[in-house]
């Protein structure tokens, strides 16, 4: 409160008082004129610098004034109380504003502090967590919120501090998951190792972060890239069942992240390697719808392609019997020729040139199966130029041992 509205209070507070005084006085000067016809009691000043009433001797009041009398006193002893306190208000005026800056710099000193240690708690906290310490010391919670430099009446601006703090507060964790997922992609493309930790560490976190699609379709790709390098078979299989699991979350959270169905229609080619021939078949339809959603989401990503077109040369390789049992169970066998997956292999290179070596060797085996020997040849030349490095580049050089020889190459 600004110093000239106090005044301006101290004066219309006194005014009321002297007001209520002159009445007093106006009372009295009635009693003196009266006391011989009611002489049953008598008006006199307290030890407490108020009025009192005391009964003496002569004939009593009728009883309706008494009670007006009784009345009376009562507000006479506030109108004394009321002057007490309307002179130290006035007292301290002078220093009320010196003590309200010291206050608010105390508290902006204490903020500084606090930031250089922790994050800034929401208002709501920290009064729920004055108001509880307040009471465990038999303290107001007034009090309690004053230590340390803190007002317990805000100002409107104060407020709009403190909102901007918990904006900033509400920034901190999509800031940490930032971070997070920079270092988890770094670790995708490294070693071994780096991808067990990559696992290791989303998993720490998963507790934190395990509602957002971002965090949930990289740790499915984690799960993938564990599959791959896991030496066993029961390993390989536990791998594979978990990260489908949490690709279902990840496309359930978010239904419009293209790389969430992408993970999860990897992870269900990945289940199909260790499932019964009916689970492969639905597995092989769920990949399929999976992947056209994360085609229509993401129209860019070579990798959805690359994808689509091995799906399409599975299908199109498909024997007699195994189109009959999927017909059978689903009424419908999945479809899908050598032009399809060409198709898809081509709009790959279009999209990112030499995007894999063994996009080259598919490219190469669409070529054959078409009788276009040399467009195959071409493709395995360039997939024999590019280096061996990863595993899914060793599957290629493993498929080129073939196919070359195949082509006279």
């Amino acid at each position: 409160m600004a110093q000239t509205d106090s005044k301006v209070l101290v004066l219309g507070a006194l005014a009321g008082v002297a007001g209520v005084s002159l009445a007093v006085v106006c009372y009295q000067s009635f009693r003196s004129r009266r006391r011989g016809s009611c002489p049953g009691f008598q008006l006199h000043r307290t030890n407490e610098q108020g009025y009192g009433l005391t009964l003496v001797d002569g004939p009593g009041l009728p009883s309706g004034q008494a009670e007006v009398l009784n009345r009376l006193e009562a507000l006479i002893q506030c109108v004394s109380e009321l002057k007490d306190e309307m002179k130290a208000l006035k007292n301290a005026l002078p220093s009320l504003q010196d003590q309200v800056r010291e206050e608010f710099r105390g508290r902006e000193e204490a903020r500084r502090t606090g930031s250089l240690h922790r994050t800034t708690p929401t208002r709501r906290k920290r009064t729920a967590a004055t108001v509880a310490e307040a009471r465990a010391t038999g303290r107001s919670s007034e009090e309690a919120e004053s230590e340390g430099g803190y007002m317990t009446a805000l100002t409107d601006s104060e407020e709009d501090e403190l909102s901007d703090a918990e904006e900033r507060d509400q920034e901190h964790p999509v800031d940490k998951l930032s971070l997070l997922i920079e270092q988890i992609d770094r670790l995708h493309q490294g070693c071994d190792s780096d991808k067990r930790e990559s696992l290791n560490i989303l998993l720490e976190q998963r507790e934190e972060f395990g509602q957002n699609s971002t965090f949930l379709w990289r740790l499915t790709r984690a799960y993938c890239d564990v599959h791959d390098i896991s030496l066993t078979l029961e390993e390989k299989k536990t791998y594979a069942e978990t990260g489908k699991k949490v690709g279902e979350e990840a496309v359930s959270f978010n239904p419009t992240c293209a790389e969430s169905h992408q993970w999860y229609a990897i992870m269900c080619g990945i289940m199909a390697e260790y499932d019964t021939i009916q689970n492969k078949i639905k597995n092989g339809y769920v990949f399929k719808d999976h992947l056209d959603k994360a085609i229509e989401l993401k129209p860019q990503d070579p990798l959805s392609y690359y994808l689509l077109g091995r799906w399409c040369y599975a299908v199109s390789q498909l024997s007699w019997i195994e189109r009959k049992v999927a017909s059978t169970l689903f009424g419908e066998p999945p479809s899908a020729t050598v032009e399809d997956a060409l198709k898809n292999f081509l709009k790959v290179e279009e999209l990112h040139p030499a995007y894999s070596k063994l996009n080259y060797v598919f490219l190469a085996k669409c070529y054959k199966d078409l009788g276009q020997c040399e467009k195959a040849k071409k493709m395995c030349q360039a997939a024999c130029s590019m280096s061996a490095e990863s595993k899914e580049n060793e599957e290629a050089q493993k498929e080129l041992s073939f196919l070359c020889p195949a082509l006279g190459v």
